[in-house]
């Protein structure tokens, strides 16, 4: 794998982490971080967290970031061979959740896809792609879905490539 950044796409389930992990561990070298957006709320959640640890290996070093991913891998990029990301999805919930408006998810957003142009190391980002389904029924929900709609089309502006995972079946998107 070379240093592109890549956005990778799915439904719930889709296989589209797993594909982003087959990726990140093509690239040489055993220095990687996993930055880890979800926070997890009860056991079951923990579970799955601590499933997804062994099943990444001794190579990979978990850091937990709920909203501040631009800037961490501004700092952590020139130290390591790959960062993958997972997911943009609950990084917008966490942002919403943090009483983040349109106004400052789209700085954030911004200052993302900035830090990507410049990267040292290629970074691997998922996110669910969420407006494929009904609308929702809720202004919350609505909202949310339009968060995470834009940062997708942001992110993946600002990606060398993106893939779409459909029932663990890769697409190339872009280029």
């Amino acid at each position: 794998m070379d240093t592109q950044n890549t956005l990778i796409l799915g439904g719930c389930r889709s296989g589209k982490s797993s594909h982003a992990l087959a990726l990140a561990n093509q690239v040489p070298g055993d220095r990687k971080i996993f930055m880890a957006t979800s926070v997890p709320t009860d056991g079951e959640m923990q579970e799955r967290v601590e499933k997804h640890i062994q099943e990444r290996g001794e190579s990979w070093q978990t850091a937990e970031i709920p909203v501040d991913i631009p800037e961490k891998i501004e700092l952590l990029a020139p130290d390591v061979d790959v960062i993958l990301v997972d997911c943009l999805t609950l990084w917008v919930s966490n942002l919403m959740f943090n009483e983040f408006d349109f106004q400052k998810i789209f700085k954030k957003t911004e200052l993302l896809t900035q830090v990507l142009k410049k990267t040292a190391c290629p970074v691997i980002m998922v996110s669910n792609e969420v407006g494929s389904g009904i609308v929702p029924e809720n202004a919350l929900a609505r909202k949310f879905r339009d968060m995470a709609g834009f940062v997708n089309q942001k992110v993946a502006a600002a990606s060398d490539r993106v893939t779409l995972v459909v029932a663990g079946i890769p697409m190339a998107v872009k280029p």
